[in-house]
């Protein structure tokens, strides 16, 4: 039986985006869009704007836009770099955290409910799988 990468991918983008709809309700609670809530998801991990532009796949300008809102909302702020001062560096906020937090575990737990149709040793298969797809 041949699997076309086509397919896969196809498969796993309709996944994130079934699993992301389900959770638009508590994003809104949060005040957060799709977007916002990747880019403020990637703070931490890539303080630098044009860092989360790359990480995410996303413009830099929509993620400017993105920023911008972030930190009306009071999620995020923006600090000098003392390593660079022509720099900023974005550093989430404790509403940020909170926010940020309440939104992964909202898509976690769809995610999880999702996964539940999965058995225990389909789901190690899946790990390993997409640890090898990531590692290349």
């Amino acid at each position: 039986m041949s699997v076309d990468g086509a397919q896969l991918w196809t498969l796993n983008q309709r996944l994130l985006g079934v699993v992301m709809d389900a959770c638009t309700g508590e994003l809104a609670e949060l005040e957060l869009e799709t977007k916002e809530f990747f880019v403020l998801a990637e703070v931490e991990a890539s303080p630098y704007p044009a860092e989360i532009a790359t990480a995410l796949l996303l413009p830099k300008a929509s993620v400017t836009v993105y920023v911008r809102n972030l930190v009306a909302k009071g999620f995020v702020r923006r600090e000098i770099d003392e390593a660079d001062l022509r720099r900023h560096r974005l550093v989430l906020t404790a509403e940020g955290t909170q926010a940020r937090d309440r939104a992964l575990a909202a898509l976690a737990a769809e995610y999880d409910r999702r996964l539940a149709r999965v058995t225990p040793q389909d789901r190690v298969e899946l790990k390993r799988i997409l640890k090898a797809m990531l590692a290349f």
